[in-house]
C-alpha cells in the first residue's frame, strides 16, 4: 500500500495527490504514467505522473473526478493509503532541443503537459505554454508553468480569465503573428488534441499528443488500449503514450473511448447510491 503524503483540491473535482512511492520517483521520466487501484476490488486506472521528488521518495498525480474510481480516489486524504500502484509505465517523452516548443494543456491535461514542458526547458528550448479551461477556476498549474516556461498564456472558453477562446485559437494567433514554432505538445480532451493537429498539419510542425485510452494492465498484454496510428495498430501503454498527432486516427480513438459509457454510468450511479446510504446511516448515528 502507498501512503498519501498530501491531498488538496486545485479546483472543483480536481485533486492533487503526493504519494509515497520511492522506487517510481527515482526512475520516472517526463511523459510516463502509473496504474493504480483505490481498493482491493477496484478497477485499475492509468494516471500520468505530474511530478516527482526522488529525495522525498514521492510522486505527484492530479485527478479529475469524472467516474466511480476517480470520485473514490478524490475522497481520500493525507495519511490514508492507496491499495497499490505500479510504474513508471510507458515510454518517456522525446526530449531534445527543437528550438521553440509549445506545450498545450487542456483542463487536467495541463498536469500531463507540465513535466514535459519542464524537461523541454531543461533541454534548452524556448518554451511557450498555453493552458486552457472552461472557466478561470479550471485553469490549472499556472504558477508552476510560469516557473519552468518562458511564456505562459492562460485561456478560458467563457472569457473569465486570460485569453477568451480555445487553446487552438491562441496557437493560431501565435502563428499568425509570425512566430516560428518548431514543436508542439498537446494534451487534453480528444477533440482538442485533434483540433491542434489540424492547426499545425498544413505547416508541417512536429506535433505530439499523449493518448489516454481505456487501459487495464499497462504492459501490452490485454490489448484494451489499442489505437490506430499511421494506419497501424499500437498499444498505447507500451508503444506510447505519446504519438505523432498527424498520424493518430482520432475518430476511432473517440469510438473506442466511448465503448463502455453505459457500464461506466451504471457503476457511477451505483456508487452514488451506496454513498448516500452510508451518509444516511451516519446521520442516524
Amino acid at each position: 500500500m502507498n501512503k498519501i503524503i498530501e491531498a488538496r483540491f486545485l479546483a472543483p473535482d480536481i485533486k492533487l495527490f503526493k504519494i509515497d512511492a520511492p522506487k517510481i520517483a527515482e526512475k520516472r521520466k517526463a511523459g510516463q504514467f502509473i496504474i493504480l487501484r483505490v481498493h482491493p476490488d477496484g478497477e485499475r486506472i492509468p494516471l500520468t505522473i505530474a511530478d516527482s521528488n526522488s529525495k522525498e521518495g514521492t510522486i505527484t498525480i492530479i485527478v479529475q473526478g469524472v467516474g466511480k474510481t476517480t470520485k473514490q480516489l478524490n475522497t481520500l486524504e493525507s495519511g490514508e493509503f492507496i491499495q497499490d500502484l505500479v510504474g513508471p509505465l510507458g515510454k518517456a517523452s522525446d526530449i531534445e532541443n527543437f528550438g521553440t516548443a509549445v506545450s498545450i494543456g487542456g483542463g487536467v491535461g495541463t498536469a500531463i503537459a507540465f513535466p514535459t514542458a519542464k524537461a523541454l526547458k531543461e533541454a534548452g528550448n524556448h518554451v511557450i505554454s498555453i493552458i486552457g479551461g472552461r472557466t478561470k477556476e479550471l485553469v490549472l498549474l499556472e504558477d508552476e508553468m510560469k516557473a519552468v516556461c518562458d511564456e505562459v498564456y492562460p485561456t478560458t472558453d467563457d472569457g473569465s480569465y486570460g485569453y477568451h477562446g480555445f487553446v487552438t485559437n491562441k496557437l493560431q494567433d501565435l502563428l499568425n503573428e509570425g512566430r516560428k514554432i518548431d514543436y508542439v505538445l498537446a494534451i487534453g480532451p480528444i477533440p482538442m488534441m485533434a483540433a491542434v493537429a489540424e492547426v499545425t498539419r498544413p505547416l508541417g510542425i512536429k506535433t505530439v499528443v499523449s493518448l489516454n485510452p481505456i487501459m487495464v494492465d499497462g504492459t501490452g498484454m490485454c490489448g484494451g488500449c489499442r489505437a490506430i496510428v499511421d494506419d497501424k495498430t499500437v498499444f498505447v501503454c507500451v508503444d506510447g503514450p505519446e504519438f505523432d498527432a498527424h498520424k493518430v486516427n482520432f475518430n476511432i480513438l473517440t469510438k473506442r473511448n466511448r465503448m463502455y459509457l453505459l457500464q461506466e454510468k451504471v457503476s457511477y450511479e451505483h456508487y452514488c447510491k451506496l454513498e448516500r446510504k452510508i451518509d444516511d446511516a451516519v446521520a442516524v448515528l
